[in-house]
């Protein structure tokens, strides 16, 4: 989170203006600093991270190794501490990589899904399985941990905005509802008190796997939806504005969202699946 609010109007449509290079499927990308970090799918132990430089034409800089990994689902990072930190149900636990490559790991104690930072620096950890968010601290104690309210199922990815609710995108692959909500907790307590979405469908109004977000500084809000192939951007109070990424600006699959407000630019996860597995993958940069 920036320590200064910059509000941004976000433009009708995003224009591609760079496609980084197709190789394995991407399952994160961040920032940090002036440098854009993607997290691939590979097989190879070593060298799963790859950095390059925004300010140069996205050139490729260098790669980091996220050690003992088994699976990856999600990377995020923190510019106070200086860090990355990316999420691993294989072993129910977040690694924690810093820019020498140094790397420590936390159990989370469920199966950790999609990840983000709040305005205290803490890590907010969406767990599908048992409906829930962990939030920990930069070195890895869990500070709370928050059951969602029984109308949110599956849910994927949650980012806590400057009231201390939370925004959450849920719905899985024959849930009758798939949405995008604001959740308030008061004390032990969650309700939904925003939706946006219900039935799946690909009308405006509809999701068909919304499964990653990300907020502007005016915490408007944009949604991945995965099967619709699409981006949407919603208003601070979830009403519809308008498609910012359609099926025709992308290959394949959009699954993995990274909003640059500096210097207005939107990076899309672009993944293939194919006979059950991600097969390939890239990240495209659209204007925003």
């Amino acid at each position: 989170m920036h320590s200064t609010r910059r509000v941004v109007c976000l433009c009708p449509e995003g224009q591609i203006v760079q496609t980084l290079p197709e190789d394995e499927a991407v399952l994160g990308v961040t920032l940090l600093g002036k440098e854009l970090y993607l997290l691939r799918s590979t097989q190879d132990p070593v060298d799963q991270v790859e950095v390059y430089d925004v300010t140069n034409y996205y050139h490729l800089q260098r790669h980091l190794t996220v050690p003992n990994c088994r699976q990856f689902t999600d990377m995020t990072s923190c510019e106070h501490s200086l860090c990355l930190y990316i999420s691993d149900p294989g072993v129910r636990c977040v690694h924690r990589l810093d820019l020498e490559g140094n790397s420590t790991v936390w159990p989370v104690g469920a199966k950790p899904n999609n990840l983000s930072v709040n305005a205290n620096h803490s890590l907010i950890v969406t767990c599908r399985r048992v409906r829930k968010i962990k939030e920990f601290c930069p070195e890895g104690t869990l500070l709370r941990d928050v059951t969602l309210p029984a109308d949110v199922i599956n849910p994927w990815h949650a980012i806590q905005l400057t009231s201390g609710q939370f925004i959450v995108c849920h719905g899985n692959d024959d849930d009758a509802v798939k949405a995008v909500c604001v959740v308030s907790v008061d004390g032990g307590q969650t309700q939904t008190v925003l939706s946006h979405g219900g039935q799946p469908g690909s009308d405006i109004g509809q999701y068909n796997g919304p499964v990653h977000l990300a907020i502007d500084d005016a915490e408007s809000v944009l949604v991945a939806d995965l099967i619709n192939r699409r981006v949407t951007l919603l208003s601070p109070t979830l009403e519809f504005i308008r498609q910012v990424v359609s099926a025709e600006q992308v290959n394949w699959l959009p699954g993995r969202l990274c909003l640059d407000v500096e210097r207005r630019r939107l990076y899309v996860t672009d993944n293939e699946y194919r006979d059950g597995q991600l097969t390939a993958g890239r990240v495209v940069v659209f204007t925003v």
